[in-house]
């Protein structure tokens, strides 16, 4: 599906679905902005955005494929932006997924391309209908609009996750159960993409003077510095997170480990206290006289001696700490 939006800057008014047929009437002016949005499209849909805007082929072939990364790439007259939104569902199979929106960016114009509906997406073109200030402003600040939405979905993203991890530090020394491990697997999974999904994206708007960057103006440059500033603030708690989940799962296998060796450390001291009674009932019970066979008392000094024998071992071990 194609959705136009169109900034006629002489009548400060927005027009939508409008006839891609006309674009170059509609950029005639640089004040004008056009706004192509793409979503649940097929090739041929793709292939006709490219022929209109004469798109390179590299940039339509990675819109049709799923770029893992982000990335800002710099053509004849137009940049091609990849970026990632982020949709979390604890309960699901799959707890963290991502959605790639690829953008174009020219000097009048930006062009979205998105596989299903995103919230971000939609929530700036309702900005845009209901005013026209965003579009006002250019093409860079709207494309700055579209991922300060996406990065603001992050923020409950990063507020759960350490919702969890304090959690499972929690309940990591209450009750160290298998479910404790597919915790912090499925945490360590979760801060991992969410570092791999930001990290590329940080490093497009960490510098936007610099010479990968893309054409901002200078009234809108303080925006995308807020922006790195959000992206960076996000790095710095999955570094913190991934650290923690790390740390949990060492306290976890100590705690488990400690646990492991005490109940060992009591199966030992059954057993060596069980060691001279085995080896007392053993011996007399391969046929061999009692001693004092004729005196009636002579089988409870036996167990009166084993008895002896197992508070003499238990009163050494306490001595020792041992237990």
């Amino acid at each position: 599906m194609i959705k136009t939006y169109f900034y006629e800057d002489s009548e400060r008014k927005i027009y939508s679905d409008v006839d891609l047929g006309r674009k170059d009437e509609y950029l005639a002016s640089p004040e004008n902005l056009l706004w192509v949005d793409v979503f649940n499209c097929d090739d041929l849909e793709l292939n006709y955005i490219g022929k209109v805007f004469n798109f390179h082929p590299l940039a339509i072939e990675d819109c049709l494929q799923l770029s893992p990364r982000a990335k800002v790439d710099k053509y004849d007259g137009y940049f091609f932006f990849v970026f990632h939104a982020l949709h979390y569902d604890e309960e699901g199979e799959d707890e963290i997924t991502t959605s790639e929106l690829d953008v174009f960016l020219g000097q009048n114009y930006i062009v979205t391309i998105h596989k299903r509906p995103l919230a971000a997406v939609g929530k700036v073109v309702k900005q845009c209908l209901k005013h026209h200030a965003l579009m006002d402003r250019g093409p860079d600040y709207l494309i700055y609009s579209i991922v300060d939405a996406i990065v603001d979905d992050y923020f409950p993203i990063i507020d759960r996750i350490g919702e969890r991890i304090d959690e499972l530090e929690d309940e990591l020394y209450i009750n160290p159960a298998q479910e404790i491990t597919d915790e912090i697997l499925s945490l360590k999974r979760t801060t991992l993409l969410l570092r791999k999904v930001v990290l590329p994206q940080r490093r497009i708007f960490a510098s936007v003077g610099g010479r990968y960057s893309f054409t901002v103006r200078p009234e809108n440059q303080p925006f995308y510095m807020d922006l790195a500033d959000h992206l960076e603030r996000i790095i710095d708690a999955t570094d913190t997170y991934r650290d923690l989940v790390n740390n949990a799962l060492d306290s976890f296998f100590s705690v488990l480990s400690g646990r492991t060796n005490e109940v060992i450390r009591v199966l030992t001291i059954i057993s060596t206290i069980m060691m001279p009674l085995t080896f007392i009932t053993g011996l007399f019970g391969m046929n061999v006289p009692l001693p004092l066979p004729e005196h009636v008392s002579s089988f409870w000094v036996i167990v009166l001696g084993s008895g002896i024998i197992s508070a003499s071992m238990l009163w050494f071990f306490t001595k020792k700490l041992w237990i």
